[in-house]
């Protein structure tokens, strides 16, 4: 055979099967959470029986891969058209809601994490909602925002080692709530911003 004639044709599937973006993205939510530093376009290929530029197709490249797996996995966090008239209030569901999804797909927030143009979409949506929600309470609300989107970023990392255990976990999802309360309850204690002149 010619060299040719031995390589998957580029962009195309093997075995002469299509695949769809729903199929690219559940399989490649199930390779992150398994391997975590094991991802790649190439081991989502491998696992899907396609060439990597089938992909391409699909999602682009590895950080609109993440960004796509993002906009699935946290799309419960913003609700349309919801309103917070109290932005405490708001604050703390957003982050329940974004911390409980953190502490579900763990290796998403770290692929993230090691990829930052895939910062974007609906995770950037979450952050932009957090950023209008703080500055209705506090002078600092990219301070506020940094602290409390790490603290829910590293209790629910810790969740890692939770797995299968269920009261384990329950216990930590409870003493996340009760540490992020005391955190909200000294917001209003800062000034808040002035508004700004139009």
């Amino acid at each position: 055979l010619s060299r040719a004639g031995m390589s998957k044709p580029r962009g195309r599937p093997a075995r002469g099967r299509g695949i769809t973006r729903e199929q690219v993205l559940d399989a490649a939510l199930r390779l992150l959470e398994e391997g975590g530093a094991g991802f790649s376009m190439r081991a989502l290929a491998a696992r899907l029986e396609v060439t990597p530029m089938s992909l391409y197709h699909h999602v682009g490249d590895h950080a609109g891969l993440l960004r796509a797996i993002a906009d699935r996995v946290y799309a419960g966090v913003l609700k349309p058209g919801e309103v917070f008239d109290d932005a405490l209030a708001g604050i703390r569901d957003i982050l329940l809601r974004y911390h409980g999804l953190v502490a579900d797909y763990p290796q998403l927030t770290l692929a993230i994490f090691a990829e930052p143009a895939a910062f974007a979409g609906t995770t950037r949506a979450i952050t932009d909602r957090l950023l209008s929600l703080l500055e209705r309470l506090t002078a600092d609300p990219l301070l506020w925002l940094e602290t409390l989107v790490d603290h829910a970023h590293g209790n629910a990392l810790a969740f890692q080692a939770a797995r299968g255990d269920r009261a384990q976990a329950g216990t930590m999802r409870e003493r996340y709530r009760q540490a992020l309360d005391r955190l909200l309850e000294s917001l209003p204690e800062s000034t808040p911003r002035a508004a700004s002149p139009r």
